[in-house]
């Protein structure tokens, strides 16, 4: 049995970040981290987040995928046109390599989504810019189960409060908590033998012990 977790989305929050990471079981080498973009707002340049990514991926090979986003993808494009002035290539040259979805058997991990409509062909059908910037989000029965960021869940719900994982019944995990102004990073797992998802919620027992406590998500 092994784990597959997912995150997307953080901006720069790095406190956050940590904090949700250490729910992520890294020891055991069968699970998997998957990032889906947004470790930087292109505009605000905070960096920090995004070199600890790149550090932990260094430092977990083979079980951290990091994928890009759509700020990832503007960000690139201002240092090439030369509107603002980034000048360590080893960061660059990561970001360009960034692929911007993953594939199981059974799902697709990426920052927005695909062009759907392409059904088994969504590879081909789907330009670049789509996987990280699709807009708006889709819900229904796919190929596969979607797991995406991009938009907020609470924009999706239409309930400002809801920075939970947004699950539309179908194939479709969307998982952006809108954590720049939230503070709460949104963490998706999956357990490959019983092919449920599950996610976190912080709680306060009886006692004022504040903890994470995980559900199902049905």
């Amino acid at each position: 049995m092994a784990f597959v977790y997912a995150m997307s989305d953080p901006h720069g929050e790095i406190e956050v970040f940590r904090e949700m990471l250490k729910i992520v079981d890294l020891q055991d080498k069968e699970n998997k981290l998957v990032l889906l973009g947004d470790y930087i707002d292109h505009k605000q340049k905070k960096f920090e987040l995004l070199y600890f990514i790149k550090d932990l991926q260094e430092q977990y090979k083979n079980q951290i995928i990091v994928l890009a986003g759509n700020h990832e993808f503007m960000f690139l494009e201002d240092i090439e046109n030369k509107t603002i002035f980034f000048d360590d290539y080893v960061m660059i040259n990561w970001l360009k390599a960034l692929p911007y979805y993953y594939e199981t058997d059974t799902q697709i991990f990426v920052h927005s989504g695909v062009d759907e409509e392409a059904g088994e062909y969504w590879k081909w059908g789907s330009e670049d810019y789509y996987f990280c910037s699709k807009y708006p989000h889709t819900i229904g029965k796919f190929e596969k189960d979607i797991i995406a960021g991009h938009i907020g869940t609470s924009t999706i719900t239409g309930n400002e409060n809801y920075h939970k994982v947004f699950w539309d019944k179908q194939s479709h995990y969307y998982i952006d908590g809108t954590t720049e102004l939230s503070k709460i990073l949104p963490l998706l797992k999956y357990n490959t033998n019983t092919k449920r998802y599950s996610s976190f919620e912080k709680v306060t027992d009886e006692n004022g012990v504040v903890g994470w406590v995980e559900y199902t998500i049905k």
